[in-house]
């Protein structure tokens, strides 16, 4: 590896906290734009909060120029944990950004006062687009999209041309959805999970007025990075399957989706030894993993016996 890119602001790394995604803009060839969130410090307290900003990457890839924060959560809180913090940029170029609800602040993610649990959606500038769904109702934050959120660590535009995200349960009950403007996605009071050490959380699996999720897991694999493989550098078959890493046991689902549903999952990499933090589809077609650890490694999964030429 090269020498860090130069430039960053001010980050909160602790706990969960830390530089937690990247994504470049859809015209970085023309303006090298890119976007970074992290866990922005500066809240009374040793508060703090999840942050998305913008820069600019210069011509020797060397360092950031006009870093400007275009997102802040509100409000910062003392807390090390549930920072969400994963990017996507959509076709139109609107941004939508996922937000823990902070662990501590876990009734938060029902109130629309607050960025806590939320899937935000702004323009690249940091303005609210004008068809954001809670944008005129009074006593509302305009940049959510959705609420109900525990703690977001994966999302992707699917092939669907639909927002996937995926979020960690407590004890049980990862969820996979597809957050749509305005609805609600029940944190805490909807979980197949339980409280940490057992017990019942929240009122049930289903209440009116609440989504419920695509796919969920239990007990838990803790989830982290999510992609669509979209080329057929590993067959067919393959195509349009949905990748999900596993911290908790260190391998990569492979779920089978059809017309939003989940028809099948197959696990990976089992020997892998690795907490899988993220997992991509490179330009190249390839899959590409990211593992979490103090030797962290990224590795470009290719198959033992390319599939046969069609």
């Amino acid at each position: 590896l090269g020498a860090p890119v130069a430039g960053l602001p001010r980050v909160a790394a602790g706990g969960q906290g830390g530089l937690l995604d990247v994504a470049l803009d859809a015209d970085f060839a023309r303006n090298r734009s890119l976007y970074f969130c992290f866990a922005e410090p500066g809240g009374e307290g040793g508060g703090n909060s999840t942050a998305l900003a913008r820069a600019t990457l210069s011509q020797d890839a060397s360092t950031l120029q006009d870093v400007k924060v275009i997102f802040r959560q509100q409000p910062k809180v003392a807390s090390n944990l549930h920072f969400g913090c994963r990017i996507v940029q959509a076709p139109d170029r609107n941004l939508f950004l996922t937000l823990g609800e902070r662990y501590h602040r876990k009734d938060d993610a029902q109130t629309l006062d607050n960025h806590h649990g939320k899937v935000v959606r702004i323009r690249p500038d940091g303005s609210v687009p004008p068809d954001n769904p809670l944008r005129q109702r009074p006593g509302t934050l305009p940049e959510i999209w959705s609420w109900g959120h525990r703690n977001p660590q994966g999302a992707v535009w699917g092939p669907d041309a639909r927002l996937w995200v995926h979020e960690h349960g407590p004890q049980g009950g990862d969820e996979i959805n597809r957050p749509e403007a305005g609805r609600n996605y029940g944190w805490p009071v909807i979980t197949h999970g339980e409280n940490y050490g057992g017990g019942k959380l929240g009122e049930g699996t289903a209440k009116a007025g609440m989504e419920p999720p695509l796919h969920y897991w239990v007990p838990s694999i803790a989830p982290s990075g999510m992609a669509f493989l979209t080329s057929e550098r590993y067959g067919p078959e393959w195509r349009g399957s949905l990748f999900v890493g596993s911290l908790k046991f260190g391998r990569l689902h492979r779920l089978e989706v059809q017309g939003g549903k989940v028809l099948r999952e197959e696990r990976l990499l089992e020997d892998l030894g690795d907490r899988i933090r993220d997992v991509r589809q490179g330009p190249d077609g390839w899959l590409y993993v990211l593992t979490d650890s103090p030797q962290g490694r990224l590795l470009r999964l290719q198959p033992l016996t390319l599939p046969a030429a069609r």
